[in-house]
C-alpha cells in the first residue's frame, strides 16, 4: 500500500513509519522540518502544514493523491499557556483539513490516532473497553489541560467516525513504551529510574503497550478494522508498582517500595505547573491531573484489537528493554549505575 502518515517526527509516528517501511509499504509524510525520527529513511517527506484553508487542503490533497490510506498520528499534550488552542489545532482543525483533502484525493481509509483518555476504565478484574462510559467531568474536571486534551481528542474522533466521504476508524493507544521517545514522554519514568533510585511508586495502575506492538495495531486497523469502530491499543494491565519493578530490573536499580503519599501528589502537581512554564513537554507528566490519575486504578482491555484485528503483543519487558537501549544509545540515560 501507499500510506499518508502524519506525526512521523514524533514518538509513536516514528515507530509506525518504521513498521510500514519494514512491511514494504510506500509512505508519504507531511512534516514541518526533518529530525532524527525520519532522517535517512526511504519515505517521501513533504513540507506541508496540517492546517485548514483552501490552499492548505489542496496541497494536502495533491500530496496524498494515489495513497490507499491515511494515518493521522500527529498529536500532542500541551499544558503550557496557549496549549489548549495548539491541541485543538492538531486534533480537530488538522483532522478536518485532512478529511477534506482525503475526500478530494479519493483516499478512502482514514485512521485517526486518538488516546485512551477518551475510553472508560475499570479494575483489573473488570477492565474498561471501547464501550465503557466515561464521565469526563468527574474524571478530568472542567477546565484544565488534561480535560482540553480529552475534549480535542474526542472531537477528532467524532469527526472521523461521522465522516461520510471516508471509511473512518479510530485507535486509542494507552501507556506506550518503546524507542524513539525523543522528548521524552512516557519514557520519562524509565529515564528517571535509570538515572537514580526512585523509592516511591504511585498507588494506581494502567494499561501498557509496547510501541512496536502499538504501531502494528495501527497497520492492522487500517487493513482489517471495521469502519466506524474504535480499537483500544493496550495489552498489559499492571499496577505502577509492578511496572516500576520491571523497569528497575531492566535499568539495574532497586525496585521502589513505598507508596506515593496522596498529599505528595498535590505538591508535585504544584511544582509541575511551574516547571511546565520552562519546558511543557519535559514536565508534562507532572501535571496535577496526570499525577492524580496515577494514584487510581485505570485498567482497560485490548480484547477487541486482539479478536478483530489479530493483534498479538510481546512481553512488555521486551519493550522496556528496547526503550532503555535506545535511550542509552542516544546518550539520554546518564552513566551506568554501579553494581556490586
Amino acid at each position: 500500500m501507499k500510506i499518508f502518515l502524519t506525526g512521523a517526527t514524533g514518538f509513536l509516528g516514528a515507530n509506525v513509519l518504521r513498521l510500514l517501511l519494514a512491511e514494504g509499504h510506500a509512505v508519504v509524510c507531511p512534516i514541518r522540518a526533518p529530525n532524527r525520527c525520519v532522517e535517512g529513511l526511504p519515505a517521501t517527506l513533504v513540507r506541508l502544514p496540517l492546517a485548514e484553508g483552501p490552499a492548505e487542503e489542496a496541497a494536502l490533497a495533491e500530496a496524498m493523491r494515489g495513497c490507499d490510506g491515511l494515518m493521522h498520528v500527529a498529536g500532542l499534550f500541551d499544558p503550557s499557556p496557549g496549549g489548549e488552542a495548539r491541541m485543538a489545532a492538531v486534533h480537530v482543525g488538522a483532522t478536518r483539513a485532512l478529511l477534506r483533502a482525503a475526500e478530494a484525493a479519493g483516499v478512502r481509509r482514514f485512521l485517526y490516532c486518538s488516546s485512551s483518555v477518551t475510553v472508560g476504565f475499570g479494575s483489573k478484574a473488570q477492565p474498561g473497553d471501547e464501550d465503557t462510559h466515561l464521565d469526563a467531568d468527574v474524571v478530568y474536571g472542567r477546565a484544565n489541560p488534561l480535560r482540553a486534551y480529552h475534549d480535542s481528542k474526542a472531537a477528532g474522533e467524532a469527526l472521523v467516525l461521522g465522516a461520510a466521504g471516508v471509511e473512518g476508524l479510530v485507535v486509542n493507544p494507552d501507556y506506550i513504551i518503546g524507542p524513539w521517545d525523543t522528548k521524552p514522554t512516557s519514557g520519562q519514568l524509565i529515564l528517571a529510574m535509570g538515572k537514580g533510585w526512585v523509592p516511591v511508586y504511585p498507588r494506581g495502575g494502567k494499561c501498557f503497550q509496547g510501541a512496536e506492538d502499538c504501531a502494528r495495531g495501527h497497520l492492522l486497523a487500517l487493513e482489517r478494522g471495521v469502519a466506524g469502530r474504535r480499537y483500544l491499543l493496550g495489552s498489559h494491565n499492571l499496577s505502577y508498582r509492578e511496572f516500576m519493578g520491571m523497569v528497575a530490573e531492566v535499568v539495574g536499580r532497586p525496585a521502589p517500595f513505598l507508596p506515593l503519599p496522596r498529599r505528595a501528589t498535590a505538591a508535585l502537581g504544584w511544582a509541575g505547573a511551574r516547571l511546565q512554564r520552562i519546558d511543557a513537554h519535559r514536565f508534562a507528566g507532572l501535571d496535577g491531573r496526570v499525577l492524580g490519575a496515577m494514584q487510581q486504578d485505570r485498567y482497560r482491555s485490548g480484547r477487541r484489537a486482539e479478536q478483530e484485528l489479530g493483534l498479538v503483543s510481546r512481553p512488555l519487558q521486551e519493550s522496556v528493554e528496547a526503550a532503555w537501549r535506545w535511550f542509552r544509545a542516544q546518550g539520554m540515560a546518564g552513566p551506568r549505575p554501579k553494581t556490586g
